[in-house]
């Protein structure tokens, strides 16, 4: 499986958008801020929303799709299935 997420630092906070095959791995990763990168800098370190496709193609263009997306629109996306922006690390990794 692929995976498309959204990562929040707060609430209505700075969102990343990404693509993994590992999203446990990945999440963790942001979490931790392994690696020195926008989302270490932000502070991101919430999942609040994913999407699971089959074949990398099929998730990478879903992710340059919400890329172009307007911040509101995303919102919008992350409130219609996590209306309290729950980390979903916490329920994935257990």
């Amino acid at each position: 499986m692929y995976y498309v997420y959204l990562m929040a630092s707060r609430k209505h906070g700075t969102l990343y958008i990404g693509v993994t095959r590992d999203l446990i791995r990945r999440a963790y990763e942001h979490r931790t801020s392994a690696v020195a990168s926008f989302t270490s800098r932000y502070h991101i370190r919430l999942l609040v929303w994913f999407e699971c496709y089959e074949d990398p193609l099929s998730a990478i263009a879903r992710e340059k799709e919400l890329k172009k997306w307007r911040r509101e629109w995303k919102i919008n996306l992350i409130e219609r299935t996590n209306p309290e922006w729950t980390d979903l690390f916490e329920t994935l990794a257990a």
